[in-house]
């Protein structure tokens, strides 16, 4: 700035990392932490990158018996296909053409619980609904309902199906609550030889494999099933008072096993050492977000290429474009050099269901939606509906920043910007003096704009921009302004391509003390 003695700046840089926290005063929060990270992901690569939309799988609605309304009970990826459930159908699909009914009547309450496996060389998956019993397809997708073929009793109505040690467990049966019951070896229907009842303390409310290791998840403890076959399995409790009563948020990720309890989001984590379970809270900077879960509804999946976990709560009234999720990415914090998980909110992604798996080795996620209609995630600008679209309304906004000295005005120079935009990019970005207080004059929005090989602001009330460069442009603009703290927003709601903010610079001259 003209006049101004460029030896009394003081430069302030913050990198971009730490996600979302809300459970920090102001004074003890990093700089490139976030009080807002809305549509934003923490990027293994650094820095918050503006999520993808979604598009619509296939074209056309999946197929049910009764109301049109009905939501979808399982998107799941099955030998490169789609198998969804809406309205108590089991259909299948690919991208394009018509869906092809497979079973009917298997309930309209629950969503619906699978599992993958080969026992004999065949490819299947087994599906439970717990209003109806137990089934499998094949690859010719042909029904094959699970009876007690082989003597013994078929578990009634499971809600949980799990293949383990070459045996398929089922859990939640009403009239067996306390207890997951197996199968025979390399077989889903013979409950006679080598079959049998595990009884546990608590009621089961969900299962999943993890380090050949089968766990119980109860409402208030878990237990882990250890061994080969039926003559050596063995039960351990794991924890007491500690459970889950959203199955479908059990998840592994990166090596640890997420689910949902009442107090947050937990991982389970084996040592080295056999049988050494460490439990742990790590969802502690969202309790906010936590405590507004409704469980009921919870789903979630793996983003595997970003070590990211998704979990979606959405309410099942309100207005679609308002539904919430929560994404989680394990990194290494830039700021304190901790591994640890970093958050962010989904805000417009109404999921009823969903699932990720390879077709043709690239990593396909899909959800079911409460309008009927299956979706591809991470591809697109926008959220795509039934009959409409919605922008991703995104946020960035940093703490309020004193710079080491709350006491101290800052009289602000310049802003250095350091992103990457991976194509054309419309947004706007605001500094926000004296924690937006309205008794201070707040400069006007400044627009960041990028046709892909560069980036610049535009022409505003501040001057004329500088241009960025290259793959990581550092983009610079004059501002005016003083405040005590100041706070860097960043919003887009455009249908633009997404773009990641890597860190910042604040160009100031310390001013009197008040």
């Amino acid at each position: 700035m003209p006049g101004t003695d460029t030896s009394q700046i003081s430069p302030y840089t913050a990198s971009c990392g730490g996600g979302l926290i809300l459970n920090k005063d102001v004074y003890n929060m990093q700089p490139g932490e976030a009080l807002q990270l809305v549509n934003f992901e923490p990027s293994v690569e650094g820095g918050y990158r503006r999520i993808n939309g979604t598009e619509k799988y296939n074209s056309t609605i999946v197929p049910q018996v009764s109301v049109s309304t009905e939501r979808v009970q399982m998107s799941a990826i099955f030998n490169g296909i789609i198998v969804a459930a809406r309205g108590g159908t089991v259909s299948t699909g690919t991208t394009s053409g018509s869906w092809t009914s497979r079973a009917t009547s298997k309930g309209t309450t629950y969503t619906y619980d699978f599992d993958k496996y080969n026992y004999n060389g065949t490819n299947k998956i087994i599906i439970a609904t717990g209003e109806a019993a137990a089934f499998t397809l094949d690859t010719s997708y042909t029904e094959d309902i699970i009876n007690a073929t082989g003597g013994g009793s078929a578990p009634t109505n499971p809600k949980f199906v799990k293949s383990f040690a070459n045996h398929m467990f089922y859990g939640g049966m009403s009239d067996s609550t306390h207890s997951v019951i197996f199968s025979g070896p390399y077989t889903e229907d013979d409950f006679d030889t080598s079959a049998g009842e595990i009884k546990v303390g608590d009621v089961v409310t969900g299962l999943k494999v993890f380090r050949d290791e089968l766990f119980i998840f109860c409402q208030r403890s878990i237990y882990k099933i250890t061994g080969t076959s039926s003559s050596n399995f063995a039960l351990a409790e794991i924890a007491k008072n500690v459970g889950t009563i959203a199955h479908h948020s059990i998840q592994e990720v990166s090596g640890d096993l997420l689910f949902l309890s009442a107090d947050g989001i937990r991982t389970v984590a084996g040592t080295e050492r056999i049988g050494d379970v460490e439990l742990g809270t790590v969802s502690k900077q969202i309790q906010d977000r936590i405590n507004d879960i409704t469980y009921a509804n919870v789903t979630s999946l793996v983003v595997r290429d970003k070590s990211q976990y998704r979990l979606f709560y959405p309410k099942t009234t309100g207005v679609e474009s308002n539904s919430k999720g929560i994404i989680a990415v394990i990194k290494v914090n830039p700021n304190t050099g901790q591994l640890g998980y970093e958050y962010a909110d989904i805000k417009g992604l109404k999921v009823s269901c969903c699932d990720s798996d390879y077709i043709s080795n690239t990593e396909t996620v899909v959800s079911g939606g409460y309008d009927g209609y299956i979706y591809k995630q991470e591809t697109g600008n926008v959220w795509t509906r039934a009959s409409t679209t919605y922008n991703l309304d995104s946020t960035y906004r940093s703490p309020d920043m004193t710079m080491g000295d709350p006491g101290i005005r800052k009289s602000m120079e310049r802003i250095n910007l350091n992103w990457k935009p991976e194509g054309e990019v419309s947004a706007n970005m605001y500094l926000q003096f004296n924690y937006n207080d309205v008794n201070t004059p707040q400069p006007s929005v400044i627009t960041l704009e990028s046709s892909g090989s560069g980036a610049y602001f535009g022409i505003g009330t501040f001057g004329t921009a500088a241009y960025g460069q290259g793959d990581l442009p550092i983009t610079r603009k004059s501002v005016e302004g003083s405040g005590f703290a100041i706070a860097l927003k960043i919003t887009d709601t455009s249908d633009k391509i997404p773009w990641a903010i890597r860190g910042f610079q604040l160009e100031f001259v310390p001013g009197g003390r008040r």
